[in-house]
């Protein structure tokens, strides 16, 4: 899109709501067109806030639901799997995993 960081962020999220209901279409051109403006958005508003659209649907009960959100789950951590680290949800330590990440802590 070309305008990461020129604080157009208010209008890439505006379209962002005006693409996101076409994420069920099943045409092969608009799934295409969807994923790329998607991605378009991802770069110019950071992964965090795409994740929290993404993340309201992947674990919903129909299954056609689930599986276009994750493909754009994928596609989330294929682009920018680094940055979305300190976005995760904090888990509590149980007797056999340990959960913390203890770097990102010290960052923060």
């Amino acid at each position: 899109m070309g305008v990461a960081g020129l604080g157009c962020e208010d209008a890439i999220l505006h379209l962002l709501n005006f693409v996101w209901p076409n994420v069920f279409e099943v045409s092969p051109h608009v799934v295409n067109a969807v994923m790329g403006a998607v991605d378009g958005c991802r770069l110019a508003l950071g992964p965090c806030l795409v994740m929290h659209y993404v993340l309201q649907g992947l674990w919903h009960p129909a299954r056609k639901v689930r599986e276009t959100y994750w493909k754009m789950y994928n596609n989330l951590y294929i682009g920018s799997q680094d940055a979305l680290v300190a976005f995760y949800p904090q888990l509590e330590d149980d007797s056999t995993n340990t959960y913390r990440r203890h770097e990102l802590d010290l960052m923060f």
